[in-house]
């Protein structure tokens, strides 16, 4: 066989592999995410439950890079300290070397089981849950084959009379080699693949036992870089966390490259070579772990202090930022034009309301009055554009108007209508009952609050589709828009029943917290009808939708 042959294969089994590792994240995310976030949210607030909750949710999803944006997104709104963070994060990177420990065995009779499973859930449901586990099974089986075929594809490197030449090479000079695989891990954006190609490659003999330690260090700096680098345009607070990791395990890899050089310890106690590499990033991520706890309050210091060196200055004379419209008035002659700005600030606007529906769950979480009261706010930048848009369709001249451009006007302004009437539905009602809670020191049972998250994740989800299909007009997704709805309604049926079967066995929670938690439940079934029926024009237009119902198209 060619090199040339052997290496579009070895490409080929790299790129499966990192879609398999994007596919089981993105199921887990879809179909759990929010839920996930919530959990992480509350934990933060306990050093050992950010540790294990952060590892937890880096095992599922594969992924510390996802941990740590989530970690910062939430250090950034102010939601959780970046203390707390970077604990979670420091778990993050023990789950992820752990996931790739596990994937290091022998898994390959889960290949055809995970493959065939998943396939028949994804193909024989239209549950949007079910399908989301389809596709994290089918990820899973990817995944393993990817590994088989790296396997498979390298093993006419061990004849090659150019792998030894460049084994050596990279062995005589480490620190190149600790480079190479600090770009590549950067440019996978996934340390768990790396680091299964590197075992896989040291299975076959093509990495040693010191050139294999070498690249996994490498392997650490280049995963903590990327964070970093996807949070350089977010605000500062929320760019503290990535900064504090790359200074831990950056640094720390670079540090354990210098002592390991220089001592040249035996590595016998790591095992075989395939299991040496993950071993070795286990053990260096749980080092890191170790020497993290007593050093946190110091690498947060630095970590602060570095981001606000590289802070760019705030306006001066007084000047503030202002928000600028998309809304242009010189554009109304041209009704195409007009149509389109409109658009884009109607996106704006779902902005708002995503902003809004994730920061009402975490006030029942913890009703922070800084917060609140932020959230409250957030309404009247809602109202205020939603009258801009209102008051620019209609200046629209019908005369000059297409018959699909009069529908793309009246379905903007409809849009609009129902995004400022959840934000009402959110602050009006939803915000009330936080008060409430608050005032009273009311809390939910463990069953009533994971109902609660459920529900608002399927809702966050409709909200997630409907804003696409405003801008897409896909009917697929306007179609399990409606679906969705559907399946709501038997998931507020089953909560309601669940919620009076606590009561009936006298949970004394439950009885406090009846009138909310229903409440809740109204509202939040209220918001998702209101952002469902965005979708209804695009059916109509295909006349799949017969009143209130959707038509069966086949």
């Amino acid at each position: 066989m060619s090199g040339s042959v052997v290496l579009l294969n070895l490409a080929g089994a790299v790129a499966l592999l990192l879609y398999a590792t994007r596919m089981v994240r993105t199921g887990v995310e879809r179909a759990y995410g929010e839920v996930l976030r919530l959990r992480l949210r509350r934990a933060m607030d306990r050093p050992a439950m950010a540790v294990l909750v952060g590892a937890g949710l880096a095992l599922l999803t594969q992924s510390s890079t996802a941990v740590t944006l989530l970690v910062a997104s939430f250090a950034g709104s102010g939601a959780v300290g970046s203390l707390g963070g970077q604990l979670a994060v420091r778990g993050a990177e023990v789950g992820s070397a752990l996931a790739a420990k596990v994937l290091t065995f022998d898994l390959s009779l889960l290949v055809p089981v995970a493959l065939a499973a998943g396939t028949t859930l994804f193909m024989v449901t239209e549950r949007r849950a079910f399908r989301q586990v389809g596709r994290i099974l089918v990820g899973i089986g990817l995944l393993l084959l990817s590994l088989e075929m790296i396997g498979a594809a390298s093993e006419p490197l061990r004849d090659s009379p150019a792998a030894p030449g460049v084994a050596a090479w990279l062995a005589g000079d480490p620190a190149t080699a600790y480079l190479i695989a600090a770009v590549a891990t950067w440019l996978f954006h996934s340390s768990i693949a790396a680091i299964l190609l590197l075992a896989t490659l040291a299975s076959r003999g093509l990495v040693g036992p010191d050139l294999g330690i070498v690249m996994v260090l490498g392997v650490n700096l280049g995963s903590s870089v990327i964070a970093p680098m996807l949070t350089r345009a977010m605000p500062p607070a929320a760019r503290v966390v990535p900064i504090g990791n790359l200074l831990m395990r950056g640094l720390g890899s670079l540090a354990m490259l210098g002592l390991f050089l220089a001592v040249h310890p035996a590595l016998g106690f790591l095992g075989e070579p395939a299991a040496r590499i993950a071993n070795a990033h286990l053990a260096f991520n749980l080092a890191i772990l170790v020497l993290g706890l007593p050093l946190s309050r110091v690498v947060l210091a630095a970590s602060s202090w570095l981001v606000a060196l590289s802070a760019p200055p705030g306006p001066r004379d007084g000047l503030a930022m202002a928000e600028v419209s998309a809304l242009d008035e010189a554009a109304i002659g041209r009704p195409s034009q007009a149509l389109a700005n409109a658009t884009r600030e109607v996106v704006r606007t779902c902005e708002i309301v995503e902003v809004m529906l994730r920061g009402i769950i975490d006030l029942y979480a913890d009703a922070d009055p800084e917060r609140v009261r932020a959230l409250a706010a957030l309404d009247d930048r809602l109202d205020g554009r939603h009258a801009a848009i209102k008051l620019y369709l209609a200046k629209l001249d019908p005369a000059v108007l297409s018959e699909a451009e009069t529908r793309r006007r009246q379905e903007l302004l409809e849009a609009c209508i129902k995004l400022e009437q959840v934000g009402d539905i959110v602050v009006g009602n939803m915000l009330a009952h936080v008060q409430k809670k608050m005032r009273r020191g009311l809390e939910f049972t463990d069953d009533g609050w994971d109902e609660l998250v459920r529900f608002h994740a399927a809702v966050l989800a409709t909200a997630h589709m409907a804003f696409n299909v405003l801008v897409s007009r896909d009917l697929e997704t306007a179609r399990q828009i409606v679906e969705e709805k559907d399946r709501l309604r038997d998931l507020e049926k089953a909560s309601s029943s669940s919620h009076f079967d606590r009561l009936s066995e006298g949970a004394v929670r439950s009885l406090e917290t009846s009138t909310i938690h229903l409440d809740t439940i109204r509202d939040l079934k209220q918001i998702n009808s209101l952002l469902a029926s965005i979708a209804y024009p695009v059916l109509e237009e295909r006349g799949l939708l017969r009143g209130s119902r959707l038509r069966a198209s086949r």
